[in-house]
């Protein structure tokens, strides 16, 4: 059977409506050319859901990403030796839980760069990736983005991530790239109406930015007052309910909340996704 026939047998209730419900919305907004923002955490990337992410962006689904810091560790990690992740509790009690040296080397350098160019970081790794030549950057979700021209914004918290524990760190220069993809970021979600913001699995981090990023487009005048956003994660949480799902809707559009595995609910929107809108193409 095809996905939709699957879907169908699915029942009209609670969370099987909403997915299906939010599964059209994406359809019909970039039917008609609208923005689908794809906010994510970086267990999304540990489970193995990059290739998905990828496919969504090569498919012309997904239109921009926003990443917290975690984000960059697995992403590199993934473009370089092909795998990622570490058993934090076999490495902390000795306290060589995240010194690996060509991880934090590779990506404090990017920031450097970032600042001394004034770009955002998320454009200097996709760029350092490419020049490199890492062995396996066709998993990486920022290089395939930089390929494709679409933009990667990374939200850093310092001190939130392992590459902060290493001499090559320079404060200076993670916040000022950092800052920078905030202001793109914002400049995207300028553009959000009738579009729609994803967040998956960022508990803490991109919530609060969607929603300084909301405040300052609507302060500036931008229509927002027809927007969709959806939370993905494991439990239901305060930051990801208020600051995605429900305050950035009170003036108009839908909020949903989802609660699953990501390597269960991802899957499952990326094929209504791409059976959707490859039936609205007609191939």
């Amino acid at each position: 059977m095809s996905f939709s026939d699957f879907l169908n047998t699915v029942p009209n209730m609670l969370a099987g409506k909403g997915l299906k419900e939010l599964g059209q919305i994406i359809i019909s907004a970039r039917r008609n050319k609208r923005p689908f923002v794809f906010g994510m955490g970086a267990h999304v990337i540990k489970v193995g859901l990059s290739p998905i992410i990828i496919h969504l962006m090569k498919q012309g689904i997904i239109t921009a990403i926003a990443q917290n810091g975690a984000c960059l560790i697995h992403d590199f990690e993934l473009a370089a030796v092909g795998r990622t992740s570490e058993d934090v509790g076999a490495s902390i009690g000795d306290g060589t839980f995240g010194m690996a040296k060509e991880t934090a080397d590779f990506l404090n350098n990017c920031a450097q760069h970032a600042y001394k160019e004034d770009i955002g970081l998320g454009e200097a790794v996709g760029m350092a990736i490419e020049r490199e030549g890492l062995p396996y950057k066709e998993l990486s979700i920022i290089y395939n983005a930089y390929c494709l021209n679409i933009p990667v914004t990374i939200h850093v918290a310092i001190g939130t991530d392992i590459i902060h524990m290493h001499p090559s760190a320079d404060g200076a220069a993670i916040g000022a790239s950092s800052y920078n993809d905030f202001k793109l970021f914002t400049s995207i979600i300028a553009g959000l109406d009738q579009g729609v913001y994803v967040n998956f699995g960022s508990a803490v981090i991109l919530p609060e930015v969607f929603l300084k990023a909301i405040t300052i487009a609507r302060n500036l005048g931008y229509p927002l007052d027809n927007i969709t956003t959806a939370n993905f994660d494991f439990i239901r949480q305060y930051r990801p309910h208020t600051n995605v799902v429900s305050r950035p809707t009170l003036k108009g559009g839908k909020g949903f909340n989802f609660t699953g595995h990501h390597e269960i609910m991802l899957p499952m929107l990326a094929a209504i996704l791409i059976e959707g809108l490859s039936k609205t193409s007609g191939t």
